[in-house]
């Protein structure tokens, strides 16, 4: 029997999208759309920044 491993992969960020950091509250407008192939993490106070609805 062949156990299937399930990978999630982070949403890339779209133009537009806004971020903020749960340490410093600091926030964020992405701006320009890197061409990295996986998705880049927005680290801000050493953790990942959480995404603003």
């Amino acid at each position: 029997m062949v156990k299937k491993t399930v990978v999630k992969k982070k949403a890339k960020s779209k133009k537009g999208s806004r971020y903020s950091c749960n340490v410093c509250g600091l926030v964020i407008t992405v701006d320009n759309i890197c061409g990295c192939v996986d998705a880049c993490d927005i680290v801000c106070c050493g953790e990942g920044m959480k995404a603003k609805k």
